[in-house]
């Protein structure tokens, strides 16, 4: 013989649980189906994933933030290095532009010193030029030979020397200072020339602060882009959070309408003619309803159903008009099937062995619902 389980809970409260379609793990506790719950669990899912996204966004925007805060000292400080750059740049402008007015200065010294040097040494040369050429001149050793005594020989031998010394004099004079003239204009030569190689190695600086200049503001304006769309993305994705939240709730609102008319439905639908239930078997009870004690572990245990003795096979028929809830295997109660009649009452039958609804399916009262299992 097999046994069918009706579990009846009278003025049971109906508890919804959104996104859920499962009954109760407690016996006789029904949790009947709201209407696509799924809309609402999709809708969460697609919210909770937009924020987190927002999240994600938030986060590298904060860290392109700081980067671009650190891109922005340095390029603070590489201007800095440009500016101390064109600073040391125009003076050593100002020291060659300074070298080549005293090398121009120079060069005309050094031409007129040698243009006086030229000059007196001609002169010198065409003087004693012309007094070799008298015959009656007091020349040389003739003017030193006509002396009348010892005394006028020594006096116009010493006027000569005086002469050639004075004129010697002169000649090394205009020379040192031609040589001096130009000693000056090679160290300011040299001066120029290092000022202006120095000048070179900082034009190449100049060049690499200017390179890396373009390079880290070419990264600042590609972090500030960067961070502008993730803004822009943060803030679309805060309005999609926020239209999905009032869709979720207008879901909520339309599937809590949805419910309510069922519930209005059903209430003018099933009217219970006696103010019982139809007998699901034709079985005998074999274990009614209420404290019994256990035939195997002999303990008192409350029974919340009534067991019926059938044979296997058996037509099982619902109590009473009502939409299946659930149709399929529940834990210990094997093949079951849950039928909610309104009113806060639904009905449980367990341990059949074939099942003959689904899940949704209006029933009437005495309809085969299953078979009857072991």
């Amino acid at each position: 013989m097999g046994r069918v389980c009706l579990g009846c809970v009278l003025w049971l409260l109906i508890v919804t649980i959104p996104g859920s379609t499962s009954p109760s793990p407690n016996p006789g506790v029904v949790n009947p189906e709201v209407v696509n719950p799924g809309a609402v669990d999709t809708l969460q899912q697609i919210q909770q994933h937009i924020e987190q996204q927002r999240s994600t966004i938030i986060k590298e925007s904060d860290r392109i933030s700081n980067v671009e805060q650190s891109a922005q000292k340095k390029l603070g400080v590489i201007e800095l290095n440009l500016k101390s750059t064109d600073t040391a740049n125009q003076d050593y402008n100002g020291q060659i532009q300074l070298a080549n007015q005293r090398l121009d200065q120079l060069q005309e010294d050094l031409a007129i010193a040698e243009r006086s040097y030229y000059e007196k040494r001609a002169a010198i040369i065409a003087r004693l030029r012309f007094l070799q050429r008298q015959p009656n001149a007091e020349v040389g050793s003739n003017l030193l030979l006509k002396s009348q005594d010892i005394n006028e020989f020594l006096a116009r031998r010493r006027r000569l020397k005086l002469v050639y010394q004075t004129d010697q004099k002169i000649l090394t004079s205009l020379k040192a200072e031609a040589d001096s003239i130009n000693q000056r204009k090679t160290e300011i030569e040299a001066q120029k020339n290092r000022v202006s190689l120095l000048k070179q190695q900082l034009l190449a600086k100049k060049k690499q602060f200017e390179a890396q200049l373009r390079k880290q503001q070419q990264l600042i304006d590609r972090l500030n882009s960067n961070r502008q769309a993730l803004e822009a993305s943060q803030a679309q994705l805060a309005e999609d959070s926020k239209n999905l939240v009032i869709l979720i709730q207008r879901e909520i609102a339309r599937q809590n309408k949805i419910a309510a008319a069922r519930k209005a439905r059903l209430r003018k639908t099933f009217v219970f003619n006696t103010g019982q239930l139809l007998y699901p078997s034709n079985g005998s009870i074999t274990s009614s309803f209420g404290w019994r004690r256990h035939p195997i572990l002999g303990t008192s245990r409350f029974h919340s159903g009534i067991d019926f003795g059938a044979s296997y096979g058996s037509t099982i028929r619902a109590a009473d008009s009502g939409i299946v809830i659930f149709a399929g295997w529940y834990g210990g109660y094997g093949n079951t099937v849950i039928i909610d009649h309104g009113d806060s009452i639904a009905t449980l039958y367990g341990h059949a062995s074939r099942l003959l609804v689904s899940k949704g399916e209006s029933v009437k009262r005495g309809n085969a619902i299953a078979t009857v299992g072991s």
